[in-house]
């Protein structure tokens, strides 16, 4: 259903069930559950005759369902920029430009914390961003912490432009 409404624009419930060749009310069925997620939103169409009926289209949210080719337009665009007179001195600065950005959008959350309770902050701000961290008292020296990530959902683009895990690690030392 989201594939259609993603290519067919917004659709009916019956234009749904013909289409898929199911039911109406399993394709509302489906429609509720949907929407509770926010990946559609529902519009009532009023007829000239008879009850109004209501239209289905795909929200903001939806779009995160469908395949993204980020990672290639951006080493892309950072090898054009490379090509250039002093790209990669640039390339360097972006990555810094970014860290800082972060760093001054993170500070309050840090701010006024102890170590544990900014290590912890930290594991969550990375997990929002897709990390899958987790953080642990390090065994091995008391009042130190360990941070683990399990996923880099920029790994493409570190692995050829390791000045993003660099910035990152300077951002961790001064949050």
């Amino acid at each position: 259903l989201l594939c259609m409404l993603k290519t067919e624009g917004s659709c009916s419930t019956s234009e749904m069930a013909k289409a898929m060749g199911i039911t109406e009310m399993a394709v509302r069925r489906h429609l509720q559950i949907m929407e509770r997620e926010g990946l559609i939103r529902s519009k009532l169409v009023r007829q000239p005759m008879g009850r109004p009926s209501y239209r289905y289209s795909l929200t903001e949210r939806a779009d995160e369902r469908f395949p993204k080719n980020y990672p290639q337009l951006t080493l892309d665009l950072f090898r054009e920029l490379e090509q250039e007179p002093g790209g990669t001195e640039m390339i360097d600065r972006m990555f810094a430009g970014r860290r800082d950005r972060l760093e001054a959008r993170l500070r309050d959350r840090m701010d006024k914390r102890s170590l544990e309770q900014r290590v912890a902050e930290l594991s969550a701000i990375q997990n929002d961003g897709g990390y899958m961290s987790r953080w642990t008292a390090d065994p091995h020296e008391p009042g130190a912490y360990l941070l683990h990530e399990y996923n880099c959902p920029v790994a493409q683009v570190a692995n050829r432009y390791r000045q993003a895990c660099q910035c990152e690690l300077q951002l961790f030392e001064r949050l």
